[in-house]
């Protein structure tokens, strides 16, 4: 089979059995498509999917360095990579699978960006909850904070995934793998406010999505981001101001106050403690800072 054919039958598999964020995609087309030009560039004539081996693959990763990409970027091109043989293998296109051997570099990890406590609260305070558009951006970004959900979980939600009496949320994370997660008083009082005012943003309302826009529509990712980013400007110092700080802000605060790890890893739908132990590093950081300020002999 060519790889152009395999790399379609793949993206479609993403799409419509994985069932995986537009974003995600549009990455997986992006890095095959520079894969494919990689291989046009080293041969004149493209070889089969069934002749490609481990050496063939190994060195997409210094043609990528030559043209520019940073480590985090070569890590996701070759993840796309690996992921795409190892659908191919699965499904029988190829017998055997050429990017298992290829080493995937590593990243150093940064330490996330995060709100201070008094900082959440300066940002809720940026919304009239008597106005219905404010209502609505006020609920999510308490919901984020509360339940410390990715902002695509977040503009998945329809208005039934949020169970009042029981004071959750069931979101569905990468993956679409399920989890239920608890909601804090303050959300639920947003929620409640929002949900009331729903019917003001617009008259067109076209399903439950619980986050509409003006037009009746679900949420963006795109105006999501833009409110927020433009709401943490002037209240915080953080570097990146995004909907992802205050899934950060949930983890560290959380962890602050004594929250055990294995407990912020299955609310943050984390698949191995390894990912939440960045937040670890965080208070510890925080902590040796306060020592050194506080101790007479620091």
């Amino acid at each position: 089979m060519k790889i152009i054919e395999a790399i379609d039958k793949f993206i479609d598999y993403c799409k419509v059995e994985r069932n995986y964020s537009v974003h995600t995609i549009r990455s997986y087309n992006l890095a095959l498509g520079q894969f494919t030009a990689y291989l046009e560039n080293e041969y004149s004539e493209i070889p089969s999917l069934e002749k490609l081996t481990t050496n063939d693959i190994r060195p997409f990763l210094g043609w990528l360095h030559d043209n520019g990409k940073d480590k985090s970027s070569l890590k996701q091109k070759i993840s796309a990579v690996k992921s795409f043989f190892k659908f191919c293998l699965k499904k029988g296109i190829v017998e055997r699978n050429p990017a298992a051997l290829v080493i995937t570099p590593k990243t150093p990890k940064r330490l996330p960006s995060f709100l201070l406590e008094n900082e959440v609260t300066e940002l809720c305070k940026q919304f009239n909850p008597d106005i219905a558009e404010d209502s609505r951006n006020l609920a999510l970004i308490e919901l984020i904070y509360s339940s410390g959900l990715r902002i695509s979980e977040a503009l998945q939600l329809n208005i039934n995934n949020i169970n009042f009496s029981a004071k959750s949320v069931r979101v569905f994370g990468k993956g679409r793998k399920e989890r239920v997660v608890p909601i804090g008083s303050k959300a639920l009082q947003a929620l409640t406010n929002y949900i009331n005012k729903r019917k003001e943003l617009s008259d067109k309302i076209e399903d439950k999505s619980l986050f509409i826009s003006i037009h009746g529509k679900r949420l963006s990712s795109v105006a999501a981001y833009r409110i927020i980013n433009h709401a943490m400007k002037g209240i915080t110092e953080a570097k990146r101001k995004s909907p992802h700080v205050l899934r950060h802000s949930f983890a560290t605060h959380m962890l602050d106050h004594g929250a055990d790890i294995q407990s912020v890893s299955e609310m943050l739908g984390h698949e191995s403690l390894s990912t939440t132990q960045i937040y670890t590093h965080v208070s510890v950081d925080r902590l040796k800072e306060a020592y050194k300020k506080a101790h007479p002999k620091a």
